[in-house]
């Protein structure tokens, strides 16, 4: 088959690779009928995420159709169309038990992509299969579904529960990319008076507009601690919602939390950034970070399926499977071409 192999920082190919097999019992080996990129898999290339090693598979939101199935597999059935998760559970461990799958100790958590071969390829081997894939209703699209394998539930999870969004408050929503987007979804299931989204690029930040964000700010021409003030009358944001994975955004989001706020890192990162207790250690802010769980990802379809998350504008690139190479390059650079996610399927 042909996937989708990291070869190293900022390199990537198209190649022939063995066909995954039956390794555990509770193994499913699914085709790929749709797949996307995740910023993640961009931190990966540029070196970021250490664990992946050269000659992985990479990739870890698709939906497909399970072709086989392990011998432990209680649920699912070959021909059925599933969601595949980003986050495995085995089920068992004291994590999993408490619905934190993404620290999963029985050899699940985020391993698709990242320990062992992901799904930007045609055929996937997906462990804890009972436990780590979702099937979809007819009525839900294979385009739709795919943003609910990681973007949503971690808008979700990371950003707007740990940051406890509640009715009348005002949310910073820092980047206007795929995660930043959902978050706004998401967030207005809560009602917030406000929502503001910064982020450098136009077409962003008119993304976020259209998605629900009630005021726009460019972080490099506004002046945007001024701005959130007038808005609070001098106190700050309730909550800010880093999605964006850079120390300046992070330091940008402390800032304009008012005192007692909530600050929720949800962005990737591959530097250092500064946590100026100097200035902060007085304002007793309340600082979460997260890898999701996907505890929601079943409520969150159930949502889609009701019409409740209009998701659909979100993927603006179309391309088929063979055109990985393509759509990493038009996907890595979203000032020029105005991607947000990209959907890729087999034709």
């Amino acid at each position: 088959m042909k996937a989708l192999v990291y070869q190293g920082p900022g390199q990537r190919s198209w190649q022939d690779v063995e066909d995954p097999k039956i390794q555990d019992p509770g193994d499913a080996i699914v085709q790929v009928d749709a797949v996307t990129i995740c910023g993640t898999d961009l931190h990966i290339l540029q070196g970021d995420v250490p664990a992946v090693q050269p000659g992985r598979i990479l990739g870890h939101e698709a939906v497909g159709t399970v072709r086989e199935t392990g011998p432990a597999i209680g649920q699912l059935r070959a021909g059925q169309r599933v969601l595949i998760s980003c986050i495995s559970a085995c089920g068992h461990c004291a994590y999993c038990r408490r619905a934190q799958y993404g620290q999963c100790r029985g050899g699940g958590g985020w391993i698709l992509g990242h320990r062992i071969d992901g799904v930007q390829a045609e055929f996937v081997r997906v462990p804890f299969a009972d436990t780590s894939v979702h099937p979809l209703p007819d009525s839900v699209s294979s385009q739709d579904a795919l943003l609910f394998a990681d973007i949503l539930p971690t808008a979700y999870e990371v950003g707007v529960l740990n940051g406890r969004v509640s009715p009348g408050d005002t949310v910073v929503v820092v980047g206007a990319g795929p995660i930043g987007l959902a978050t706004i979804l998401t967030a207005r299931l809560f009602s917030p008076s406000r929502i503001i989204a910064l982020d450098p690029a136009a077409s962003r930040r008119d993304a976020a507009a259209r998605h629900g964000a009630h005021l726009t700010l460019d972080p490099g021409t506004d002046d945007v601690p001024a701005r959130i003030g007038e808005l609070t009358e001098g106190l700050g944001a309730d909550t800010a919602i880093e999605a964006v994975g850079r120390p300046e955004t992070f330091e940008l989001c402390t800032q304009l939390v008012r005192p007692g706020g909530r600050v929720a890192n949800v962005g990737v990162h591959g530097r250092p950034a500064t946590l100026h207790l100097e200035d902060l250690w007085i304002k007793n802010l309340t600082l979460t970070t997260g890898l999701v769980d996907t505890f929601s990802t079943s409520t969150l379809l159930r949502m889609l399926a009701a019409g409740q998350l209009p998701v659909t504008e979100l993927v603006t690139h179309h391309y088929a499977l063979t055109d990985m190479q393509e759509a990493y390059d038009v996907f890595e650079r979203p000032d020029r071409t105005g991607a947000l996610k990209v959907a890729l399927t087999a034709r």
